[in-house]
């Protein structure tokens, strides 16, 4: 009788995202009929594009055990770089790479410094995030960017086939990511990395080239995230990404990624990323004040804290 309880209740923490998703929505739904319309469905979808790419990016570092506190920054900054471009004449198929390129070359220094002068990843992604913000705002001298070209705006506002771009965008990182993680070579070492670092080491696996890579991945999928976010809001502002900033980690330990590393699956952080925005996109629609939004996103990152808990404790039990 224990022994099949104990599974029943790892199963529900395993899958607690969906659960909660679905709940979501029934109350939604129930208060508001409006929420099933197309339209807002279709919102609900575009704006967990931005937040789901970020919150793959975060996976990589907390797979690993550790944190990048840096996305909010690099994504800012990286996409910054690829407009100044497009303001001074590029053609927007150069400033694109270089949105991308940016945010890979600043999530590798992330790793390096992490890996090889074994700074602590919370203090290091911090004062990356803060001087980034800082030389955007000195970059931008606190003006909004708004000069893109029709183009640029349509990989963040245009539909192929009827389809809004930004949802496919998230589907090609998740599938990515997918493949990545449980399919490759990399993905084990990164899983092994994560669940014991000092055995993956004796096993042989370069447990620094692991950590560079995965913060190499998070710096450019944070760029990706930042042109996707310029493209659909058509300006780059003082405030750009700051409502992803905490969220994008609440998504990833919600959906199962373990903050003490080496356990976690790709749709389990889709789950954190969607029952996040249906929760957004809900309060919105009930006209709930917004002065409550942001102690309801406190208690979403308590409750994650609080789930990620209860599944090591669970896991721990004889």
């Amino acid at each position: 009788m224990n022994s099949q309880w104990f599974q029943i209740k790892t199963k529900l923490l395993n899958n607690i995202v969906w659960i909660l998703l679905l709940l979501a929505v029934i109350v939604i739904g129930g208060l508001d009929s409006s929420f099933f319309t197309p339209t807002i469905m279709g919102n609900v979808l575009s704006q967990a594009a931005v937040l789901g790419i970020l919150s793959f990016a975060q996976s990589f570092a907390i797979m690993l055990g550790l944190i990048d506190l840096s996305l909010l920054g690099v994504m800012s900054f990286s996409a910054t770089m690829g407009l100044i471009l497009i303001e001074r004449g590029a053609p927007v198929f150069l400033a694109i790479p270089v949105i991308f390129i940016t945010g890979a070359l600043l999530g590798a220094m992330n790793g390096f410094l992490i890996a090889k002068l074994k700074a602590v990843a919370l203090v290091e992604t911090l004062a990356v995030k803060l001087t980034l913000l800082g030389a955007f705002l000195v970059i931008t001298e606190g003006r909004a960017i708004t000069s893109m070209p029709a183009f640029y705006k349509w990989f963040g506002q245009g539909t192929m086939l009827g389809i809004p771009t930004l949802p496919i965008a998230l589907a090609l990182v998740f599938v990515v990511v997918y493949i990545l993680w449980n399919k490759t070579p990399y993905g084990r070492s990164l899983y092994a990395v994560g669940g014991n670092e000092n055995a993956a080491h004796t096993s042989g696996i370069k447990v620094d080239h692991v950590k560079i890579i995965a913060f190499t991945i998070s710096g450019f999928l944070a760029g990706v995230a930042g042109f996707f976010l310029s493209a659909y809001m058509g300006a780059v502002t003082s405030t750009f990404g700051t409502s992803y900033d905490m969220n994008n980690i609440a998504a990833a330990v919600i959906g199962g990624v373990a903050c003490s590393g080496g356990q976690g699956n790709v749709l389990g952080v889709l789950g954190g990323v969607l029952l996040l925005t249906v929760i957004q996109v809900g309060l919105q629609i009930l006209g709930v004040s917004s002065y409550y939004v942001q102690m309801i996103n406190g208690l979403i990152i308590f409750v994650a804290v609080l789930l990620d808990a209860l599944r090591l404790k669970t896991q721990q039990q004889p």
